[in-house]
């Protein structure tokens, strides 16, 4: 089964997070990243992600895989949007099951820094004053 998934129109988390549910499981940690109005200093009326879909999947997967080693969890699973974003809209969700509450946390931020890092997603930005922007992530 995937655990990390390309998605080009909304998704509901419930079922994703019914995923991670395990006897062993304690604890469960998740982040949403959310299109927000602004950035930089900068009014921002929506975006739009694009992605070269093959390879992000692939890289995803390998993180995925990376996380279950490196980390003493149960499960994880990631999705990220593409396509035209609103405000508001939710762009990643990542969720992770453990024992316990430090390793749950520990590898749901080390994902989605990993995934921020290393997948082939490209954001732009559509601004109030009409430009557009293609954001590049921190090194």
């Amino acid at each position: 089964m995937k655990r990390f998934a390309i998605a080009t129109e909304p998704f509901d988390i419930a079922p994703l997070r019914e995923r991670l549910l395990a006897d062993a499981a304690g604890a469960c940690a998740s982040f949403e990243g959310w299109v927000r109005d602004h950035n930089d200093g900068r009014a921002v009326q929506g975006l739009f992600y694009e992605s070269y879909r093959a390879l992000a999947e692939s890289e995803g997967e390998r993180i995925l895989e990376e996380a279950m080693q490196r980390f003493e969890i149960t499960s994880a699973a990631c999705v990220h949007r593409t396509g035209e974003l609103a405000i508001g809209d939710l762009a990643v969700w990542v969720g992770v099951s453990a024992g316990h509450r430090g390793p749950a946390f520990d590898a749901c931020r080390w994902i989605i820094d990993e995934v921020k890092s290393r997948v082939p997603i490209w954001k732009r930005e559509r601004y109030a004053t009409g430009a557009t922007d293609w954001l590049h992530p921190e090194p």
